[in-house]
């Protein structure tokens, strides 16, 4: 059969910072984090973390162990995520390791951010330093994969990506996102720019994700996108899937479920072979090629994504209105239901907005502070890609890659003050993972860690400047995440249509930003800056936290959705026993 399967898994965790502790930017951070222990079962054995960081990343040995007798799957894992790998589970980061290099290993943005809502200089950075991080993993492969995250894209900031590596690219996309003008370039070879495009067939691979299908459905479901008129030819074209790395999580049975499809494809002479593969043999002239195939420009839709709220779709492709909280076709502002309750997705419009002031505040600063060290700005990027080398150091000193200091500040003319700046830029870039805006509701793990880490950056910032002119900027901006509330009527966001009459109320704004934990008055946001600024806040600065009420200020959120299957010590929220 010419038929040919490829499987992609993404592996993601955010890490469960509740504090970020001080440094001098000539070493890894360090932080404390979330005590909430939390157990899941896989294949009957139950895996228990002091948080749900540790739990999935503990649970990667059993997969790495199914994977390891896999063949056509290539993987991605965010570099944050590898990085607590090696800290937390040496054993699985080297099984990881040997799995990388025997599949395709596929590079992909650190800190995991929707790339395109971020300014041009962060993505040129994390594009940089993704290949820099995933370079002794892919080696001499001339063509290699790209994970964005969320698999949301631009044509620019493609652009950006492909501009950042010498290799060809197949960005690794879903097809709701891809605009077919040709029948014939489905499950084809197909260019976009400089690079190539597969888009997943998302049917299947939520089949197998969400335990709707059983095996013999996976295969037959799999087998039902057979191409008559290529197989007449001669012609491979391959049938993509993807999936979340954690996916094979989702009950017990799930690993086994994966292994059983794979097995049931060769039995129906299939052959595995990853994306990449695939564009390698029909590029090398080993795969038959249709007339014009690899030249076909494949369109994709910008800003689209792999798991947007498809039932909001005016037009049957995805968008990236998950994470602004508005359709984006048309600006309206809508709900979603969570345990039965309504809430306003206005509350993205205001963290969005937030995050994006916040980061262009923290590189004006960081620009600055180079500048005042004689920094020109060229030499300012490539020092903040280098300094990858210090904040990521132990995964770069695994591969015996240069990781000391004086490499990374030669290009600021070997100022060691610049180390403080950089490890500031870094926990702007920590501070932008993609999971808070991904769930449903404000109350989250993920959004107290972003805001956390933020709130940090902004106040070393403030420490930096002490005596400047400057330093109000960011006391003003650290006010913002004290003062989130207030947005509503600041921005003047109840003007905002929206899609059922209500979501851009005040009340529904409110509502959104209700705490859904018993041991604070305050909102998430509220309460992480605050639980930061209580530790590291003196002298006048304290000033700034005086007319809250610090008892409030705990690290405790509530559950995320996708996190109850757990088995939760206390399943009414996502404490934190450390404070």
């Amino acid at each position: 059969m010419e038929m040919k399967y490829a499987h992609h898994f993404h592996a993601y965790q955010p890490g469960d910072i509740v504090y970020v502790k001080d440094g001098d930017g000539s070493r890894p951070i360090e932080y404390d984090e979330r005590k909430s222990p939390v157990a899941v079962k896989i294949r009957g054995e139950e895996v228990r973390g002091e948080n749900w960081t540790r739990a999935m990343l503990y649970s990667y040995e059993h997969i790495a162990d199914t994977l390891s007798r896999m063949k056509g799957v290539s993987v991605d894992i965010e570099p944050f995520t590898f990085l607590m790998l090696l800290h937390y589970r040496r054993k699985a980061f080297e099984d990881a390791v040997g799995l990388l290099r025997r599949f395709d290993a596929v590079p992909t943005t650190p800190f995991h951010p929707i790339v395109p809502h971020l300014d041009e200089f962060e993505q040129r950075i994390l594009a940089r330093v993704s290949f820099d991080f995933y370079a002794p993993l892919v080696e001499k492969r001339q063509v290699i994969g790209y994970w964005l995250p969320e698999a949301v894209i631009t044509r620019e900031g493609a652009s950006v990506v492909e501009s950042s590596t010498d290799r060809r690219l197949v960005f690794l996309l879903d097809e709701r996102q891809l605009l077919y003008d040709l029948p014939q370039a489905k499950h084809s070879c197909n260019r976009y720019g400089n690079s190539f495009v597969f888009g997943r067939e998302w049917r299947i691979s939520d089949a197998f994700a969400f335990n709707t299908l059983d095996v013999p459905g996976l295969v037959s479901a799999t087998l039902s996108y057979r191409d008559d008129h290529k197989e007449s030819l001669g012609v491979p074209y391959l049938v993509f899937t993807a999936s979340d790395l954690e996916s094979l999580l989702g009950n017990p049975q799930q690993l086994d479920r994966f292994t059983a499809w794979m097995e049931g494809l060769e039995r129906n002479g299939v052959e595995r072979v990853s994306a990449m593969e695939f564009v390698r043999r029909k590029l090398s002239g080993e795969f038959k090629r249709l007339d014009g195939e690899c030249s076909f420009e494949m369109r994709v839709k910008d800003h689209s994504s792999w798991s947007d709220y498809f039932d909001l779709s005016p037009d049957g492709k995805t968008s990236d209105s998950r994470w602004l909280g508005y359709r984006r076709a048309d600006g309206k502002v809508f709900a979603r239901e969570v345990k039965g309750r309504k809430i306003s997705q206005l509350w993205k419009v205001a963290f969005t907005r937030l995050f994006e002031e916040l980061n262009k505040a923290v590189r004006l600063g960081v620009i600055k502070g180079l500048e005042g060290l004689g920094v020109e700005p060229s030499k300012a990027e490539e020092f903040l890609v280098r300094y990858a080398r210090i904040f990521f150091r132990d995964y770069y000193e695994y591969f015996g890659m240069e990781t000391s200091s004086d490499y990374v500040i030669e290009p600021v003319n070997g100022e060691r003050e610049a180390l403080k700046l950089g490890r500031v830029y870094y926990l702007m870039l920590l501070a932008n993972h993609s999971c808070p805006r991904f769930w449903e509701n404000l109350d989250t793990r993920v959004a107290f860690g972003n805001v956390s880490v933020m709130a940090k950056a902004l106040i070393e910032l403030m420490k930096h400047f002490d005596g400047s002119e400057l330093q109000s900027l960011f006391i003003g901006a650290y006010l913002r995440l004290l003062n989130f509330e207030s947005l509503y009527n600041l921005w003047n966001l109840g003007a905002m249509p929206s899609l059922g009459g209500w979501e851009t109320g005040e009340k529904a704004w409110l509502d959104a930003l209700k705490p859904e934990v018993p041991t604070s008055g305050y909102n998430v946001v509220t309460r992480a800056a605050l639980y930061v600024g209580r530790l590291d806040l003196r002298g006048e600065l304290r000033s700034l936290i005086e007319p809250y009420n610090l008892e409030w200020a705990v690290a405790d959120t509530g559950h995320i959705p996708g996190e109850v299957h757990g088995e939760w010590e206390n399943r009414e929220w996502c404490e934190h026993r450390g404070h």
